[in-house]
């Protein structure tokens, strides 16, 4: 993007690009223009102290690059349809893809002579994504969204019709420009990534209480229907996945945290190992409670500040995380929320990425394991997804592995699903088998 920006600069006149990015990702793009293009003129539209009149579009107009973020894209949408762009850029293009947002309208209504979006998850949840994302950049090429759910959707989602599935590949191909680290011709010196499930094994606490869990659960899901069918399943797999993490997670009681996980203590262990070897770490959770019961319990064990950055970090202070843990001498430990560490960062100062628990979506945990796994690493990355045996962990994960194949092609994966299992299925999948807990 930074050299198609550069080219036009240079060669077509002075026209500035608006680039739109996840909040955390502003910083990475300021700092990435810095070592790549720094000839280029850019401006960050953010924060409270950004222009809010018309002399915005008079400072745009002198840039080469304007970025600013998904919150403000509806929020500032008039003031940024103030100025004729050369082109749209949206970065992590998969925040618009639900149609009916404001972000989305947002970006649809901004006026430019060209739009691209970057993203590593065309299709997340489902293939409805990857029509927002056309919507977007040719309107129409996949009909209105009742026309694709008719030809597509419904085909590819529920009946994994491949005729389907080709038609919908030859009529987005030429649009496309897949770019995989994996393809030698692309990176021929990117290092390996070794990929491993670790095993782990509940205590007797943690098991005591997934076993209430399901109890309650039993007792209530044949009373009840619909909607709160649906809230009971969702609510059972929270807490059954807070107790795999951590007694205290779930109990939320501020208790000790020594002795009482075996995710934790296998987490330590492995921790212990690599710093020994003088190497670096990521460690994503989906939960910023458990992110920050880790970080507690992380900074006191080995001694040395552990950064924390989650959804509520600010930009700023996001920033200076980044610099720090990619600086020499920075902290060997990196925790980072899924959601708000999992795009855009370049972290490749890590050589170990540790997800601590599992997000049911393999697109959005490839997407954080690239945090590290991106063009300037030099090690091998190796990647480690804990999970507990013997628990629903390991049977949606089984699942979630069988359909990756169907995943890589167009169709994506969350946890809706589990909510449509029989009662006889879900009781079979939750159930805890006997080697879940520790001997």
């Amino acid at each position: 993007a930074l050299a198609l920006i550069q080219r036009d600069w240079d060669a077509e006149g002075h026209q500035p690009v608006l680039i739109v990015c996840p909040t955390s990702v502003v910083g990475n793009w300021l700092r990435e223009t810095e070592r790549f293009t720094p000839t280029l003129p850019i401006l960050a539209h953010h924060g409270l102290s950004r222009r809010r009149d018309a002399t915005f579009a008079e400072a745009a107009q002198r840039q080469a690059i304007v970025v600013t973020s998904y919150p403000l894209l509806h929020r500032d949408a008039a003031l940024l349809r103030t100025v004729n762009w050369r082109g749209i850029i949206l970065d992590e293009a998969q925040n618009i893809k639900n149609a009916e947002t404001k972000a989305a309208q947002a970006a649809s209504a901004l006026p430019g002579n060209y739009r691209i979006a970057l993203t590593g998850t065309p299709v997340e949840n489902s293939v409805a994504d990857l029509w927002a994302l056309m919507d977007f950049l040719n309107p129409n090429l996949l009909g209105s969204a009742k026309d694709f759910k008719q030809q597509f959707y419904l085909p590819i989602q529920t009946r994994r019709d491949p005729e389907a599935t080709a038609r919908l590949k030859r009529l987005t191909g030429p649009f496309i420009l897949r770019r995989l680290k994996t393809d030698p011709a692309i990176i021929s010196d990117l290092p390996e990534k070794n990929e491993m499930t670790v095993f782990c094994t509940l205590t007797k606490e943690q098991a005591s209480l997934y076993q209430a869990v399901l109890r309650e659960m039993e007792a209530r899901i044949d009373t009840v229907d619909g909607m709160m069918r649906r809230g009971l399943i969702f609510a059972t797999l929270t807490r059954l996945k807070q107790i795999c993490n951590h007694p205290a997670h779930f109990l939320g009681d501020g208790s000790t945290l020594r002795d009482r996980s075996g995710k934790l203590e296998r987490l330590e262990a492995m921790a212990e190992e690599a710093l020994a070897e003088g190497d670096h770490m990521l460690v994503f959770t989906q939960f910023a409670e458990m992110g920050l019961l880790l970080q507690r319990y992380l900074a006191e064990r080995f001694g040395f500040e552990v950064p924390f950055l989650n959804g509520q970090t600010p930009l700023t202070e996001r920033n200076r995380m980044v610099e720090r843990f990619q600086a020499a001498g920075g902290p060997p430990i990196f925790l980072l929320s899924l959601k708000a560490g999992g795009t855009g960062l370049n972290l490749t100062r890590a050589n170990h990425v540790f997800h601590y628990d599992r997000w049911w979506n393999p697109a959005v945990e490839n997407q954080a394991t690239d945090r590290a796994f991106r063009i300037g690493q030099t090690r091998t990355v190796q990647v480690h997804k804990f999970t507990c045996a013997g628990t629903l962990e390991e049977r949606i994960a089984h699942l979630i592995e069988g359909k990756s194949e169907l995943a890589a092609q167009v169709v994506g994966t969350g946890e809706g699903w589990l909510t449509e299992l029989s009662t006889g299925q879900l009781r079979d999948l939750f159930a805890l088998r006997p080697e879940a807990v520790e001997g």
